[in-house]
């Protein structure tokens, strides 16, 4: 799809869904407001959802809400994707607690026809008590496992966490106002990762269908969405940006213990070549760990089985330097390379980015970090 066409075709998408143009500011907003004048344009609309239910009672399951921005000038080739993690939505791209901007305006800047979405059953993707249990981060578990890790995270890089933006002896902490700002934004998602996982490649597949050729960017929980979107839209999936996906394969780490992921990177089917019919069908030994302060990694034995959907799609597996990610991340990144993905591993740390936790899109260097990712995207991505 050229940049005329794409134009085209996102002007269509948001006459269709009631755009809104940016007016002047109202006296006495008081909230941040940023430089907008990079965006050309702004709209909603929504994607996949079924009526379920007996016919006198249907509702419509699984639709998606879909935010896009349109820059007034499209400068990428392709439109970015950005899916969000377990108990957020698309808010964390929308600026930071501490009130400065975020990701979806600064890849706007860029050139990017931006794209977010709310997980089905999450924020304004309507759930409905027939959609399975939901479940709620605590405060405490935000504050050790995002916010305080340096005080209260018990991973061995933790104690290095210094970009959560937050000040005195607070910061981190219930009662700062920059994370009060930032649990006010938490809601409750559904605690199955295998629905979670099975509706979200169902929304981002019709998305693909609705958008054409994109780059997905994932954080957190939605690891498993952008490898299970392009194993269902191998050609309309450009590339991956997996910012601390979810993992590590097979087994959980560091939060949590026990299998997880039982078809290495997913908790439901992907394709593998020789075909897997069972996720019991993978042979898997377990490595020696690379240091004593990582996991060590559940790979496949070798001939390992590859993974054929993902092969033409290059992938940047990103992992923080103080995140509870450090511990594992590799192990997602090295399976991935083993199954014939084209897959690079970023520490953020060795590209001279030190101190960030897991929500590096919300830290006080989250614009570096953006940076990183375009340039990235602009070397890698064909």
């Amino acid at each position: 799809m050229n940049l005329r066409t794409m134009v085209a075709s996102a002007a269509t998408l948001l006459a269709m869904a009631g755009c809104a143009s940016n007016g002047p500011a109202g006296q006495g907003v008081p909230v941040p407001v940023h430089d907008q004048s990079a965006l050309g344009s702004r709209g909603y609309f929504y994607v996949g959802g079924r009526y379920t239910g007996e016919a006198a009672q249907q509702v419509m399951s699984g639709q998606a809400y879909v935010e896009v921005l349109v820059p007034r000038h499209i400068r990428r080739p392709y439109p970015l994707v950005l899916i969000h993690g377990a108990a957020q939505t698309a808010t964390n791209w929308m600026g930071t607690p501490d009130g400065r901007k975020g990701w979806a305006d600064y890849f706007v800047e860029q050139g990017y026809l931006v794209y977010m979405i709310d997980q089905p059953m999450r924020g304004r993707s309507a759930w409905h008590p027939q959609d399975g249990a939901t479940r709620m981060f605590t405060a405490p578990v935000l504050e050790r496992q995002f916010t305080a890790t340096a005080r209260l995270g018990d991973w061995p890089q933790a104690k290095a966490h210094t970009q959560w933006p937050g000040q005195g002896p607070l910061a981190g902490r219930r009662g700062d106002p920059v994370f009060d700002a930032f649990y006010a934004t938490q809601v409750e998602s559904l605690a199955s990762n295998t629905d979670t996982q099975r509706h979200n490649q169902a929304a981002g597949a019709a998305l693909l269908d609705r958008i054409g050729p994109a780059v997905l960017l994932t954080h957190s929980q939605a690891g498993p969405f952008g490898w299970l979107i392009a194993d269902a839209k191998p050609g309309l999936v450009k590339g991956i940006v997996a910012v601390e996906p979810s993992g590590p394969p097979f087994e959980n780490s560091t939060n949590a213990t026990g299998k997880a992921r039982p078809w290495g990177l997913t908790d439901v089917p992907i394709t593998y070549e020789p075909a897997a019919g069972r996720a019991e069908d993978l042979a898997v030994e377990r490595q020696a760990a690379q240091k004593p302060e990582l996991f060590a990694c559940w790979m496949q034995k070798e001939p390992a089985r590859q993974l054929p959907h993902l092969r033409d799609v290059p992938v940047m597996v990103m992992a923080a330097e103080a995140s509870y990610h450090a511990v594992y991340d590799h192990c997602t990144a090295q399976y991935l390379q083993q199954a014939g993905v084209h897959t690079e591993y970023v520490r953020l740390a060795d590209h001279g980015m030190r101190g960030n936790g897991h929500m590096v899109m919300l830290e006080k260097n989250n614009l570096d970090i953006a940076q990183f990712i375009d340039q990235w995207l602009q070397r890698t991505v064909r």
